[in-house]
């Protein structure tokens, strides 16, 4: 046996579980690959993350956030270098699983509006890379790469500059003071009910592998403007003013303008990525979110602050054009 699979087999040989019982896991959009592994009456999770994936990061941040008391989890062996590890085994109850089977959403997102809170009060790692301009504007040109072509309306130079001149103009507004840990991807699949465990502890945490250092707003927009799953509005308002009550050190009319601003550049990456998905990697079934999300992120462009940025949308990317890509 060679390649891949051989690799595999001797990490597990080398770290004793060779003889481990092997199940696929669910996949994310990402190359990762994961399989739940049983042996000698436990269990474990396989991280399988061949190149262009870099593990080096997932481990980094999953150990600061152990340390800071979140419930990521344990890397029980790695091999940086194959892109392989043994993580601890968090269950299969994710936050859209246990909602889907008709628990109260209430408590679990209160549960994880809190966990932010109490992330928010320790210092990010000093390895964090910044959330800066250039992240920002690197991630929202996938709009006009991905999106704008595949609606047959591709951005000339004139439209890349106004797109720029427009976001240029409101990002610097998305700052709240000092930075903070951002996970970037903290929404319903990636959080974890870990109902035997007490607290906030019972919030486990997944895919925070592209963590950096930014806007507190963030992660409250990936968790309640939810490409994947709707969140009630008057669930969303219940959250921000819980959210607010806990931060007095933020001025409220500040915040929800960076949560706009926020919301607005992640919705339309997502909606860039969702069309790369597809063209590139050959997964289709991200292309029926992308309706949704536009109607997330016309909610983010009413926002007064966002007029120029709505403007811009409005002459080169109007009503007709905001729906499904062609494949």
């Amino acid at each position: 046996m060679t390649g891949r699979k051989a690799e595999i087999i001797r990490f597990l040989d080398t770290i004793g579980w060779s003889a481990a019982a092997r199940a696929p896991l669910a996949g994310d959009a990402s190359f990762r690959r994961y399989e739940r592994l049983h042996h000698n009456g436990g269990t474990a999770v396989l991280m399988d993350a061949p190149p262009p994936e870099d593990i080096t990061s997932f481990v980094a941040v999953a150990s600061y956030l152990r340390d800071v008391g979140c419930s990521a989890p344990k890397v029980m062996a790695v091999e940086t270098g194959s892109g392989l590890a043994l993580l601890e085994d968090l269950g299969d109850n994710t936050y859209t699983r246990v909602l889907n089977d008709g628990a109260n959403a209430a408590p679990l997102y209160t549960a994880a509006i809190d966990l932010l809170v109490e992330l928010q009060t320790h210092a990010p790692a000093d390895w964090l890379a910044p959330y800066d301009k250039a992240t920002y504007f690197a991630e929202a040109d996938l709009l006009l790469d991905w999106y704008m072509p595949a609606m047959d309306a591709t951005p000339n130079s004139a439209a890349r500059e106004a797109f720029h001149e427009a976001w240029d103009g409101v990002l610097p507004m998305s700052v709240l003071g000092a930075p903070v840990t951002v996970l970037r991807d903290y929404h319903a699949d990636n959080l974890m009910w870990l109902s035997g465990r007490e607290g906030l502890a019972r919030v486990g945490l997944l895919d925070f592998q592209d963590a950096l250092a930014g806007s507190p707003a963030y992660d409250l927009v990936s968790l309640l403007e939810d490409a994947r799953r709707q969140v009630p509005a008057d669930l969303v308002e219940a959250m921000i003013t819980r959210y607010l009550a806990a931060s007095p050190q933020l001025d409220p009319k500040a915040f929800r303008a960076a949560f706009a601003i926020l919301g607005g550049q992640r919705n339309i990456k997502i909606i860039g990525i969702f069309t790369r998905l597809c063209r590139r990697d050959g997964k289709p079934s991200y292309l029926s979110m992308i309706p949704y999300v536009w109607r997330l992120l016309e909610g983010d462009l009413a926002h007064p602050v966002l007029s120029d940025v709505r403007a811009w949308f409005d002459r080169y990317l109007p009503p007709p054009l905001r729906g499904i890509p062609h494949p």
